[in-house]
């Protein structure tokens, strides 16, 4: 009979590039606007709604002096403040945006980009699959309503489920709104930013279209939230998908091997170095949770989800959890199962 692994020891994050990014982080600040490259700059852009952190936001100038955006960060009222206050910095405005890039379809990265292009005209690129993703959010959530009713939480769990998953969530908060593109990305298509070589690499997982993009000419590698350097992102949290989100993502994180070299611009906390190691501390991460499971249904009869997911050590204990972060702790858990070939083993309640 197998029994609960227990976890290593959790690998050291990696070490900031930007000494500010990671002191203001530290402070529960917001960084300056920071030079990356000559006509590279980040800035941070602060979550609306009362949710605490914030976007690093990158501005790429092309050869024309046009700029482009990649994640212009959430903007739940419509309001450019920050993003206008940042651009004044370096001299620019947002007249000047022709382009306004994102990774994914998270309000944290598309919230703002429809009071972008209504300010400035630029057009919005995203891959097709964010698009097919907001088109069908409602549908969705009502599969996610009924996915909520099979997995066996207790009552004094499930205040707030269907709001932050089922029929009451909205991906796509806030101002942004449709057309939710105006420039459908695949893999491997080159951003139109004049002057320069930057490549849309998809990277299935926390979402089913997320994107990052490769500046092998300027060293550079914006990740989104494929890869952070303190956090492991959440999986599947887009649209309802035809494949396992855990497996894409796994499949993603080694699409970065190739990239050892590249800065790694994320789309939270602070740019640093070597995503491949990074990666397979992610990869790793993943790998425990599925011995987690594969303990916990070989020694539960029968289980239902919650039951498995009890088993499993998320930061706090599933019993700490509500809403939104319990929601994707018993999804993921789901993902797991299925990965190992035994989701069949969990109890529908």
């Amino acid at each position: 009979m197998s029994t609960r692994p227990s976890p290593p020891p959790a690998a050291p994050a990696p070490v900031p590039i930007s000494a500010v990014q990671a002191t203001a982080l530290a402070a529960g600040e917001l960084p300056p606007v920071e030079e990356v490259r000559p006509g590279i700059w980040t800035l941070a852009v602060p979550f609306r709604g009362g949710v605490p952190d914030a976007t690093l936001v990158y501005v790429v100038e092309g050869s024309d002096g046009s700029l482009a955006v990649i994640d212009p960060g959430w903007s739940e009222d419509g309001a450019l403040d920050v993003l206008t206050a940042g651009l004044g910095s370096i001299g620019r405005a947002l007249a000047d945006v022709g382009l306004v890039v994102v990774t994914h379809l998270h309000a944290d990265h598309l919230g703002a980009a429809a009071a972008l292009r209504r300010a400035s005209g630029a057009r919005v690129a995203m891959h097709a699959l964010e698009v097919h993703a907001l088109e069908h959010e409602r549908e969705d959530a009502a599969r996610h309503e009924a996915d909520i009713a099979t997995w066996g939480v207790p009552p004094e769990f499930r205040a707030g489920l269907s709001a932050a998953w089922g029929t009451g969530r909205r991906i796509g908060l806030g101002a942004a709104e449709p057309p939710w593109a105006d420039l459908l990305l695949e893999d491997g298509d080159v951003l139109p930013v004049p002057g320069r070589t930057i490549r849309a690499l998809w990277t299935p997982g926390h979402t089913s279209g997320h994107l990052c993009f490769v500046d092998e000419a300027d060293g550079l590698l914006f990740t989104g939230d494929h890869v952070l350097p303190r956090i492991n992102s959440g999986l599947g949290l887009g649209g309802r998908t035809a494949t396992n989100p855990l497996g894409d993502y796994l499949a993603s994180l080694g699409r970065l091997d190739g990239y050892a070299d590249l800065e790694v611009c994320p789309g939270h906390e602070y740019r640093f170095r070597d995503v491949v190691s990074r990666a397979r501390t992610l990869a790793r991460h993943r790998e425990e949770r599925s011995a987690h499971v594969a303990a916990a249904l070989d020694t539960l009869d029968a289980p239902t989800l919650f039951e498995v997911a009890s088993r499993v050590p998320f930061s706090g204990g599933i019993a700490s959890m509500r809403g939104f972060l319990l929601a994707s702790a018993l999804t993921q858990t789901a993902f797991h199962a299925d990965l190992l070939g035994r989701r069949g083993e969990v109890r529908p309640a």
